[in-house]
């Protein structure tokens, strides 16, 4: 990937001319990953923040503005967690590039270097590399009410002396300590004189230098006793006992995944109304404010139809990241990594690869691009190749809609089958890397060491931020990518225009002789020739044409052309397709004067022979082919960059694509043979 140009870059350096006194102040944020730093970061910095990618790599910035006590505007930049500088791996890279201001990356003025105190040894490695850069560097001692809990006391002032920087006992969770710390960096910022660096200090120059001076700061700044934390340690054992145990492991984090699943399943029903409640009016009053054509139905029908269909199910995706961000504050995620990392192992996957399968659960292209943590290169091949099948959040809607269409009066088993297609998926990974390790990919893949947080309490500031981070990024692909694909959508459906059948015509002349003599049975004939209309116009137009085309290759599936289009458009995108079928069946409105809305409107569509369109079978089926299939174009771009060739992204495409159509096959034969519709 080429480096982005230093002009662009929000991380490069500004131009020539710009007058340095007005630049904002820059602060880097640096830590061990699970110290608290991007919390910090976020309290810091709340909203005014955005995320961006390092120049010249795909690893994710956030950089965000404050002000300082004396007014100074400041830049944040929240750089990767790493555990030293010195590792050849793209976080250490980003950082020693930053840090030391090479190439295209602009020099901080100042550093804010965040420390565990319950870790303290540990920590203070990576900030002797820090303090040797010579920066200006102020510690943010964090998790203090845990180390205090822990029986462990601090002497601010004594360890400020042996690292020769300011440091600041805070709690980046309940905010405590941040006033302070904005305080230092207003005089750091009025000083020219940064700390002693590393390497004019004597004997640190190798690493077990290093290591003892660490030892030897923490020796003479640390005191208290541990017998008042020797219960919280016994406690914080005998959990991860539990959580780690190979079996109980297992059945708790299902037992967690079922509970997520089912509480994602439950609570969003009251927003997603309001949103649908929402979207109905706007329909109304676009209809009421302009005039009847092409337009009006464009903007109505194909826009916010479409639109709509998607961002209804924005209340599943923000609850989704804001459970998962919570459960990872814990320290649980990190519990469940240990215990998925020997299940990997035993289906040829590195222990590497958990992080990139989580991350898939996002979208499987951040998970991929995360996979260059793996040394090996067979390893990362798997692990690239098995990434899509991981549920990423595209595929939510979908679920939402499908388990919904299932199991509409039964929330709790809803629940179940929905975690079920994110077991379904993984399950299908595992298979699919046992399969490629056995054979074109012959290997023994690598454990992973792992080191687990301490147990706190979770921030749930900060896992509202990254929930709204999240619906931001999808809000932005429902205005661009789906908008898109909606009005192509709208128009392949309206196109050519096809006159209203002889029989619809003769409906419409009977409802009107019947309008004054039987009202109600004249309303039901208009009813049935604005069927029939819309059905004739749909077989005929473009998208009609092509499904019907293709029909004969997913009607063993259970899919008439209507469900044809919308698989077809949603390998360019999986979360499309309910926005395709949304448009597709908008005639159906004229026949539904109380607007009942995008879930019902699509819960009572009916095929041309009358049939429920998402029938149990044929919906049964329709979850099966999208949890396996390979519906993301961007992500096969991505696989073919970084495997680098096109074979790979091929193999993926048409594996993942016939394992869906097999499977999602006798689905729908085993759901017809146990008596469904």
């Amino acid at each position: 990937m080429s480096p982005a140009p230093a002009a662009t870059s929000p991380l490069a350096e500004p131009p020539a001319a710009t007058a340095p006194s007005r630049d904002p102040l820059r602060i880097a944020l640096v830590g061990n990953p699970n110290t608290g730093k991007t919390t910090l970061f976020n309290r810091l910095c709340g909203l005014r923040a955005k995320t961006a990618n390092f120049p010249g790599t795909t690893t994710d910035a956030r950089i965000g503005r404050m002000s300082l006590p004396t007014g100074r505007d400041v830049e944040v930049v929240d750089l990767p967690g790493i555990y030293r500088l010195t590792l050849d791996l793209p976080e250490s890279r980003v950082c020693r590039g930053v840090l030391g201001g090479e190439g295209f990356y602009r020099r901080p003025d100042a550093v804010v270097a965040v420390l565990d105190a319950t870790n303290l040894a540990r920590n203070l490695h990576l900030l002797g590399e820090v303090l040797a850069k010579g920066l200006p560097t102020v510690v943010a001692l964090n998790m203090v009410d845990l180390a205090r809990r822990r029986g462990l006391t601090f002497d601010a002032e004594k360890l400020s002396r042996e690292l020769g920087c300011p440091v600041v006992p805070i709690m980046a969770r309940k905010g405590e300590g941040t006033e302070q710390l904005l305080g230092q960096l207003a005089q750091v910022a009025a000083a020219t004189a940064g700390p002693r660096p590393l390497t004019a200090l004597p004997g640190l120059g190798t690493e077990a230098g290093l290591e003892r001076w660490a030892d030897g700061v923490v020796e003479r700044s640390l005191g208290g006793t541990h017998a008042v934390g020797a219960g919280a340690d016994t406690l914080t054992e005998r959990l991860d006992q539990a959580f780690t145990h190979p079996i109980l492991g297992v059945l708790l984090f299902t037992l967690v995944m079922a509970g997520l699943f089912w509480t994602l399943f439950a609570l969003a029903k009251v927003p997603m109304d309001l949103i649908e409640a929402t979207f109905s009016v706007l329909g109304g009053w676009v209809a009421a404010v302009m005039p009847a054509g092409a337009l009006r139905d464009l903007v109505a029908n194909g826009i916010l139809g479409g639109i709509a269909g998607t961002v209804v199910f924005l209340p599943q995706i923000c609850l989704l990241f804001l459970l998962i961000s919570l459960l990872e504050d814990t320290g649980y995620l990190a519990r469940a990594a240990f215990v998925m990392d020997r299940i990997l192992c035993r289906f040829g996957l590195p222990g590497h690869a958990f992080v990139p399968l989580l991350s898939s659960h996002a979208c499987a292209i951040p998970g991929i691009l995360a996979t260059r943590l793996i040394p090996d290169r067979q390893d990362r091949l798997t692990t690239i190749l098995v990434a899509p099948f991981m549920s990423c959040s595209a595929r939510l809607p979908v679920y939402v809609l499908l388990t919904g269409l299932l199991f509409e009066d039964r929330p709790l088993l809803g629940g179940l089958v929905f975690a079920g297609c994110y077991l379904l998926g993984g399950a299908a990974a595992l298979l699919s890397a046992l399969v490629a390790r056995r054979s074109f990919l012959a290997g023994r893949s690598r454990p992973m060491v792992l080191e687990l947080p301490s147990y706190k309490v979770p921030s749930l500031r900060t896992a509202a931020f990254v929930a709204w981070d999240q619906g931001l990024e999808f809000l932005k692909k429902a205005g661009t990518t789906i908008m898109a694909i909606c009005v192509v959508m709208w128009w392949l459906s309206a196109y050519p225009v096809t006159p209203p059948p002889p029989q619809a015509l003769a409906l419409e002349q009977r409802a009107a002789t019947l309008a004054a003599a039987d009202p109600a049975e004249a309303e039901r004939l208009r009813g049935e020739a604005a069927l029939l209309a819309a059905r004739t116009a749909q077989a005929g137009s473009y998208a009609g044409r092509l499904g019907r085309l293709v029909q004969p290759v997913f009607e063993p599936l259970g899919y008439d052309w209507q469900l044809t289009v919308g698989v077809l458009t949603s390998f360019v995108a999986r979360e499309v397709f309910v926005s395709t079928m949304s448009v597709l069946l908008v005639g159906s409105d004229d026949l539904d004067p109380e607007d009942r809305g995008v879930l019902d409107r699509l819960h009572g569509a009916t095929r041309d022979d009358g049939t429920l369109l998402f029938s149990t079978a044929a919906s049964a089926s329709l979850l099966v082919f999208f949890v396996l299939a390979m519906q993301c174009l961007p992500t096969l771009a991505v696989t073919r960059r970084e495997t680098g060739s096109v074979k790979w992204a091929a193999l993926q495409l048409g594996y993942m694509s016939a394992l869906a159509y097999v499977f999602a096959f006798i689905t729908y034969r085993l759901v017809l043979a146990l008596g469904g519709s």
